[in-house]
């Protein structure tokens, strides 16, 4: 995207900076940090509308690593890096507090009972690198808790995720808690080894994502007001 000239019409990008785009994706799905973090601040400096370029890098790597996302394809060490390049990245680009916050804000956190979070730990990379505000409330969290986070951050949704099959019933309060404080309209969404074997309805939630991708898809609809 280049920046409009006084005549309305877009600038010419500087020489090789259309190439830097694509290195930039590149690089992010490589999961080089340092080499991806080169390339952006390189982009984001050429013009106007550089930030916005690095933007739609991040974007691109985010919906590329999601179609590999098959079961033939799937590869976890993958996400990992390609998420923190891309966090890397963002960070770089938009220091704390100066990210736009285009796709809104959500909660995240693993039940108490359950400190496994590896699962929640790569939806909020890859939620961050698709542009949302993530408040993570961390590991063997209680009810209680995440509901505050949701008041006090003004999130529109709250995610959980569960390894073990011991804290469904504490996802099953949430529903009930959140309606006691006034957030009712706050979206659940569940993900995980244990939840994914649920239902949403048995779990009393709005959503179960089948891997962070599909959390972030549900999200980004959810914003935009699509079933």
């Amino acid at each position: 995207m280049n920046s409009p000239s006084p005549t309305g019409n877009p600038e010419p990008e500087p020489a090789g900076i259309e190439a830097d785009h694509p290195r930039l994706v590149a690089l992010l799905m490589d999961g080089d940090s340092g080499a991806a973090m080169v390339a952006a601040r390189r982009l984001r400096t050429a013009t106007e509308a550089g930030p916005i370029r690095v933007v739609e890098a991040l974007e691109a790597a985010m919906e590329l690593m999601s179609n590999k996302c098959t079961s033939e394809q799937f590869n976890l060490l993958e996400i990992m890096l390609t998420g923190r390049a891309a966090m890397a990245v963002a960070r770089d680009t938009f220091p704390e507090g100066t990210a736009p916050s285009t796709k809104g804000t959500v909660v995240i956190a693993t039940p108490e009972g359950d400190v496994h979070d590896l699962g929640k730990n790569i939806t909020r990379m890859v939620l961050s690198a698709k542009g949302f505000r993530v408040v993570d409330c961390g590991k063997d969290c209680p009810v209680a808790v995440m509901v505050k986070a949701v008041a006090r951050e003004e999130a529109f949704a709250l995610l959980v995720s569960g390894l073990i099959s011991p804290v469904v019933p504490l996802v099953r309060q949430l529903r009930p808690r959140l309606r006691e404080s006034g957030l009712a309209a706050v979206r659940l969404v569940a993900g995980g080894a244990a939840l994914k074997q649920c239902t949403a309805e048995a779990l009393n939630v709005d959503h179960v994502a089948s891997d962070a991708f599909d959390c972030a898809r549900y999200l980004e609809a959810a914003k935009e007001g699509r079933p």
